[in-house]
């Protein structure tokens, strides 16, 4: 896989191109300035989502960046309140207000609610097959999730946004999303920061002459999965697209693909409860 530029794509099950590399806006400050920042450095592809409570910003970023809304892929997601009320299409249309735009490039259900993620599902189909949508898809979804869900859906999902880092892969999910032509993508892809204390990732920064950052986010990449790192300063939004001048060695990807161990940064799909 040859991934040469921040602008490149994978493409989805529909056949909608979605940038590799995106810009994640939970808990940013300063988010109109942080997303503006991303699109200049050039970034085409900004993860929304109704609970970060920024959608607001997010679409005034995009406004005062000067670049073209349909050269951006635009994500954003229904939360769980949402999906337990029954208002999924009352929420989509907030979104849309609040981001300032007529359309969505990716709309997810957020957490497999239970005994509400179908419903929500067959919401999300009359969004796109009425164009209000150009992808539909999950978020946090378990193997056992997608199971219940694809047997029912008139549209398979194009996208799966998962926890996912050196310390957790989930090698089972991510064959699972493959067999099904789901494109996994990160949230959370530096660990919050704790991937600058292992030792094995900052003896890689220091072979390549790359942050940290950059060695995990191109690790993302060549192991096909998109990602969406965060930041709210501006040289770390540019720092973060930095991965397209170099590429890891096959020995240096399975050191890193050996430091799965299981362990989450973020809830559990299985026992949230929010």
């Amino acid at each position: 896989m040859t991934i040469t530029s921040v602008t490149d794509c994978t493409t989805l099950n529909n056949g909608v191109q979605m940038p590799w590399l995106g810009f994640g806006v939970q808990n940013t400050t300063e988010t109109a300035n942080a997303v503006r920042w991303a699109l200049e450095a050039g970034y085409r592809s900004i993860d929304a989502a109704a609970i970060y409570k920024n959608e607001e910003e997010v679409g005034r970023g995009i406004k005062t960046s000067g670049v073209a809304r349909e050269d951006i892929f635009l994500t954003t997601k229904v939360w769980n309140d949402d999906l337990r009320s029954g208002s999924v299409q009352a929420a989509f249309e907030q979104s849309l207000k609040r981001l300032d735009t007529d359309y969505v490039d990716l709309y997810l259900v957020h957490w497999p609610v239970k005994d509400r993620y179908k419903g929500a599902w067959d919401v999300l189909q009359d969004l796109y097959a009425n164009g209000r949508v150009k992808a539909i898809g999950v978020s946090n979804f378990m193997v056992q999730h997608l199971e219940d869900l694809l047997p029912g859906a008139d549209v398979i999902p194009a996208v799966n946004q998962i926890e996912y880092h050196p310390h957790l892969q989930q090698p089972e999910l991510l064959d699972y999303c493959r067999q099904k032509k789901i494109q996994v993508e990160a949230w959370s892809p530096l660990m919050r920061g704790k991937i600058f204390s292992i030792r094995e990732i900052t003896e890689l920064a220091e072979k390549y002459g790359k942050s940290a950052a950059q060695i995990v986010l191109r690790w993302d990449i060549q192991n096909g999965v998109v990602t969406i790192p965060k930041s709210s300063r501006q040289e770390r939004i540019i720092d973060n697209a930095d991965i397209f001048s170099f590429e890891l060695a096959e020995q240096d990807m399975a050191i890193l693909n050996s430091l799965d161990i299981g362990s989450r940064v973020g809830p559990d799909p299985y026992t949230f409860d929010f």
